[in-house]
C-alpha cells in the first residue's frame, strides 16, 4: 500500500516539526519555503513555561501548554534518536521576580492562579532568589520559583529538522492552494511547479496563499536581544522572568553563555525593530540583574506572531484534503509537541483528543456559540469569522 504523501507549506518549527511526525508515522512529506526557519521561529526564546505564562481567563490554553510541555523531554529524545543530534534544551527551572513593592500583588495573582489551574510555584523571599541567582538585584521585591518551567533553543531545533528534512524541502514560495472535487490536492509554487499531494498542511503563519481561507490573524510584534554574558561563570543559571512597574520581561540564559533578552508585544505593523522598546527592555532587565551592562551585544531583531482573538491557536481539517496549523501566538514553541501531533492525527484520520482539538478548532470563528469554553472567566476581543474564499 503506497505512503500518504504530505505538502506541507511552513518551515517555521511548527511545520518541520509536523513533518517531522508524519515522517516517524510513515507518511512522505514536502516541505515548501523559501527560507527555512526565518520566520518567528528565528525570534523566539524557547521559554516552556506554562506555570509561568499563565494569565487569568485562559483556562483551556494553559491546560494545552502544561500537556505540551509534558511531551518535551520525549520529544528531544526522538529528534536525537533520528537525527544523532540533540536539540539545546535544559531543564532549568524559571524564577519570577517582582522588581518593586508594588509589583509583589502581580506576583501574587500569579501564585494564586497557578494554584487554582494546578501548576507548581514555590514563593521565595528576596534572599532566597538571590541565593539561588547572585546575579539579581539586592532590591528586588520577592520572587516565585516554577521548578517544571523549562527551555529549548528553537534555533537549534530548526536547525537539527531542517538538515534532517533538506532531501524533502522546497525553497520555493507556495503561491496557490489547487482544488481537484472541492478537495485541496496540490500547491502551485513561485516557479510554477504543481506539487500533487494526498494531504496539505498549511502552517504558513502569516504567510499568505491563494485559495486559502482568510484567517482571523493579526500580526503581534515582538523585539528581542541576543547578548553575550561576560567571560568567566555565567551570569543566570535560570530562566528570569520579571514584572518591572507591571511590564514583562525576560531573561534566557543559554548554555554556551549567552542571553535571550524579550521582548515586546505591539500592534504597529512596523516590521523594523523599535527603537522605544529596545530602551525599555534593556532598562527593565538592567533593573533586575544590574550584571547585563557587561553583557555585549550579538543581535536585535524584530519578528511578527500570528495571532488569533483568543490566543489559541488554529489547528483543524478545513476541506478533505487540508488541514490547518497556525495562530500559535507567542506559544509556539511550548505547542509544538501538541500541535505536531495533532496535526498529524487529523491528516491521518486519526481521533484526536475531542477537547484539546476543539479548544483549537479553526469552526470557532465561524460558529461561536457552539465553541464557547464554560471555564473561561474574563473577556477577550470578540471573535472575528473566518471567511473561506476559494
Amino acid at each position: 500500500m503506497p505512503s500518504l504523501h504530505v505538502a506541507i507549506i511552513g518551515a517555521g518549527i511548527i511545520g518541520l516539526s509536523t513533518a517531522f511526525e508524519l515522517r516517524s508515522r510513515g507518511c512522505e512529506v514536502t516541505v515548501i519555503d523559501p527560507d527555512p526557519g526565518q520566520g518567528a521561529s528565528r525570534a523566539a526564546a524557547g521559554m516552556l513555561a506554562p506555570a509561568a505564562e499563565t494569565t487569568w481567563g485562559q483556562g483551556i490554553l494553559h491546560e494545552l501548554l502544561g500537556a505540551s510541555n509534558q511531551r518535551y523531554p520525549q520529544f528531544v529524545e526522538r529528534i536525537e534518536q533520528a537525527t544523532g543530534r540533540r536539540p539545546d534544551y535544559l531543564r532549568n527551572a524559571t524564577l519570577v521576580v517582582a522588581a518593586e513593592p508594588a509589583d509583589r500583588d502581580a506576583l501574587h495573582e500569579l501564585v494564586q492562579l497557578q494554584t487554582n489551574l494546578g501548576f507548581s510555584a514555590e514563593v521565595l523571599l528576596p534572599s532566597a532568589a538571590r541565593r539561588l541567582e547572585p546575579a539579581l538585584a539586592s532590591n528586588i521585591a520577592g520572587a516565585v520559583r516554577c521548578a517544571g518551567d523549562h527551555q529549548i533553543d528553537p534555533r537549534s531545533v530548526v536547525r537539527i529538522l531542517a538538515g534532517h528534512l533538506d532531501a524533502h524541502l522546497v525553497r520555493e514560495p507556495a503561491v496557490e492552494l489547487l482544488q481537484r472535487a472541492g478537495a485541496t490536492r496540490a500547491v502551485r509554487t513561485g516557479s510554477g511547479r504543481i506539487i500533487e499531494a494526498d494531504q496539505v498542511v498549511l502552517a504558513a503563519g502569516l504567510g499568505a496563499v491563494a485559495g486559502a481561507p482568510r484567517l482571523p490573524l493579526r500580526p503581534v510584534y515582538g523585539d528581542i536581544f541576543r547578548l553575550q554574558g561576560p567571560s568567566g561563570p555565567p551570569l543566570l543559571q535560570h530562566t528570569v522572568r520579571g514584572i518591572v512597574h507591571r511590564d514583562p520581561v525576560y531573561l534566557v540564559p543559554r548554555a554556551d553563555g549567552s542571553l535571550v533578552l524579550g521582548a515586546s508585544s505591539r500592534e504597529d505593523g512596523n516590521e523594523a525593530v523599535n527603537v522605544g522598546q529596545m530602551h525599555r527592555l534593556l532598562d527593565n532587565a538592567r533593573r533586575l540583574v544590574p550584571g547585563i551592562v557587561d553583557c555585549s551585544l550579538n543581535e536585535v531583531i524584530a519578528r511578527a506572531r500570528p495571532g488569533t482573538p483568543d490566543d489559541r491557536p488554529l489547528v483543524g481539517r478545513l476541506d478533505d484534503g487540508l488541514v490547518l496549523s497556525t495562530g500559535y501566538s507567542r506559544h509556539g514553541v511550548l505547542l509544538t509537541p501538541f500541535g505536531s501531533a495533532l496535526a498529524a492525527d487529523l491528516v491521518q484520520g486519526l481521533p484526536p483528543n475531542a477537547e484539546h482539538a476543539r479548544a483549537v478548532d479553526p469552526a470557532r470563528f465561524t460558529d461561536p456559540a457552539r465553541f464557547t469554553d464554560p471555564r473561561r472567566a474574563g473577556g477577550h476581543a470578540a471573535p472575528t469569522r473566518m471567511e473561506m474564499h476559494r
